[in-house]
């Protein structure tokens, strides 16, 4: 069961750095179109679509990131014990 519970937390790990990278990345001036922007998306909109029709932006401002990320620790901390 630790195997299991050590590749949830792993996969949780990867998921909110990929989120923050694509944060990061959305302020920069690059080609969206790039693998690496491909990517990102392909590995997080499955997460944020769904959080982005019920968080209202703030502003001019999208905070699914955050909040994601957020729920992505306190998972991560419930499953640490």
């Amino acid at each position: 069961m630790d195997g299991v519970v050590g590749l949830v937390q792993l996969l949780i790990n990867v998921l909110i750095f990929a989120i923050f990278a694509r944060s990061i990345i959305s302020w920069f001036p690059i080609d969206r179109n790039g693998p690496v922007v491909g990517a990102l998306n392909a590995i997080t909109e499955p997460i944020l679509e769904p959080l982005r029709r019920v968080i209202p932006l703030v502003g001019m401002v999208d905070i699914t990131p955050m909040v994601a990320i957020i729920t992505l620790v306190v998972i991560n901390s419930a499953l640490s014990g």
